[in-house]
């Protein structure tokens, strides 16, 4: 089924009784049944330590089935903010001081810095249990200490229902790169939206199912692999997290029929596949999707050939509950370059003045749909930048050409301004990724003290592969006009990335030292 439900709650019933619904290794498997009575189980003792409904759960777990059960089961009873468990105790307080929730869920013994930042906030701890001999993804919740349960007991019982269509389903913080991260708020109704969406995109059934390898505190992992699976009632395999070493052994022993991930881990499952030839004989995929950043056209090409399966980027991020566009699949067209088509929402390209502009023209890329958040936390003023006549501007510059289809040609943050001439770094990327030796690249602006911006790259090389800045440098100036070839190469072992596995453009010359 794709149709949207309500509420995350009622999305559940699409799945058959019988049918698993969460896998994951070394574990019995979950079936929908277990899974809805578990759900209805954790509404009571949640309600018991008294949390309502838009009462937020801080959530601070390992990826695992865990993880992906307690999103599920805590948000048909209150709000999720799943929260980064890499954190350091400063962010932690940063977190969970914005987020302000009810309780935080970390898992049974967990003495980290999320449990020590909550006590001093005076947060009540909950500590999940899980007994592996039982299905993946069912827990029990009790308080840490002695001192939570007082800290709850004050609290009181809930008598709240439900969550409703309009209630807050999850909270998560955009990345925050150039200012202060902002909180997006996604009801219900809009997290269910865009787990039909994906849902439809993909022609999910019952008998599909996903590998999940996309950390469960990103909107990626959270809605386009487990939401979108249960709204089909199709089922989804739980795994520690991406591991390219492993990968291949996960593919092999769950027989899934797709996976989702961004193209760094794309990159990485390449570079290790033709050590894993008898798993991919094995891998029955029926598509595999790249989505939250661009995929070279070179690595989409070298995925369908290695894997005999067509590759279906998307276009996602966190105020849409993720999908936006997508590009089909076969017999229609997909399109190398571009994220696809309309994949939930509407998606026009605007100029600066508001006005709508035609296919051809580029622009800012908005959206306007029942997946799109209502807006940006107390943020007044970030909310009369983001919506403008009912759109949400995403941030992204693209163009739509005379089919539909969307291709994004930057970020408006992320254009590297060289002395007044405009580059777009994802150009650049394509062009040096055509060196035959060069893996993954990454190129971003550095200052300059008379141009104001230069250009720099950040390469990875194949294994083995030999080349060094002086002639990647002469590679590009062959392919591309003067002013946008790179005045500095590094050649790196791995690119720096962030938390979800993404590069991270903006803020990479500070990182990595050339900031000064």
């Amino acid at each position: 089924m794709t149709t949207a439900s309500p509420t995350i709650r009622h999305l559940l019933d699409n799945g058959r009784d019988d049918r698993p619904a969460i896998l994951a290794p070394n574990r019995p498997v979950l079936s929908y049944q277990g899974l809805r009575k578990h759900v209805d189980y954790t509404l009571g003792v949640v309600r018991g330590f008294g949390v309502g409904r838009n009462q937020r759960i801080a959530i601070v777990l390992p990826n695992g089935p865990e993880m992906a059960s307690a999103f599920v089961t805590l948000g048909s009873a209150a709000t999720t903010a799943p929260l980064n468990p890499a954190y350091r105790a400063d962010e932690f307080d940063f977190y969970l001081s914005d987020l302000k929730p009810a309780v935080l869920v970390v898992a049974r013994g967990d003495e980290g810095p999320a449990t020590q930042v909550a006590r001093k906030h005076g947060i009540a701890v909950l500590a999940l249990g899980k007994d592996e001999r039982l299905p993946a993804g069912t827990f029990d919740l009790a308080p840490e200490s002695h001192a939570d349960a007082a800290l709850l007991q004050k609290r009181g019982a809930s008598s709240d229902g439900p969550p409703q269509p309009n209630d807050i389903a999850l909270v998560l913080h955009t990345s925050g790169t150039t200012s202060r991260p902002k909180i997006v708020p996604l009801m219900q109704k809009n997290v269910t939206a865009s787990a039909s969406h994906i849902a439809r995109t993909l022609a999910l059934s019952q008998d599909d199912r996903c590998l999940n390898v996309m950390p469960l505190f990103h909107i990626h992992g959270l809605i386009a692999a487990v939401l979108s699976s249960l709204n089909a009632g199709a089922s989804v395999v739980c795994t520690e997290g991406f591991n390219a070493l492993n990968f291949f052994a996960r593919l092999s022993e769950f027989e899934p029929s797709w996976y989702t991930a961004v193209p760094t881990m794309h990159q990485a499952i390449l570079t290790r596949a033709e050590r894993n030839k008898e798993a991919l004989e094995r891998a029955k995929l029926r598509f595999i999707r790249s989505s939250s950043a661009s995929l070279p056209p070179q690595v989409m090409a070298a995925l369908e050939k290695t894997f005999n399966a067509p590759v279906i980027e998307s276009y996602g991020m966190t105020e849409a509950a993720h999908q936006m566009a997508s590009n089909p699949l076969p017999p229609r067209a997909r399109k190398p370059g571009s994220v696809g088509i309309a994949a939930g929402p509407e998606i026009a390209i605007m100029a600066d003045d508001g006005s709508l502009l035609a296919a051809g023209a580029q622009g800012e890329i908005v959206i306007r749909g029942p997946n799109v958040t209502a807006g940006y936390e107390s943020n007044p003023k970030a909310n009369e930048e983001a919506f403008t006549h009912g759109w949400f501007r995403t941030g992204d510059l693209g163009v739509l050409d005379g089919e539909g289809y969307l291709a994004i040609t930057g970020r408006k943050k992320e254009i590297i301004n060289r002395g007044g001439e405009k580059i777009s770094p994802r150009e650049v990327d394509e062009v040096l990724l055509d060196h035959p030796a060069v893996a993954q690249v990454v190129t971003f602006g550095v200052p300059h003290a008379k141009l104001g911006e230069d250009v720099a790259a950040a390469v990875v090389l194949k294994p083995d592969a030999q080349a060094d800045e002086k002639t990647i440098r002469a590679f590009a100036a062959e392919r591309l006009a003067d002013f946008k070839v790179p005045r500095q190469v590094l050649i790196m072992d791995e690119l720096p990335k962030g938390a979800t596995g993404k590069v991270q453009r903006i803020g990479l010359a500070q990182k990595l030292g050339l900031a000064k």
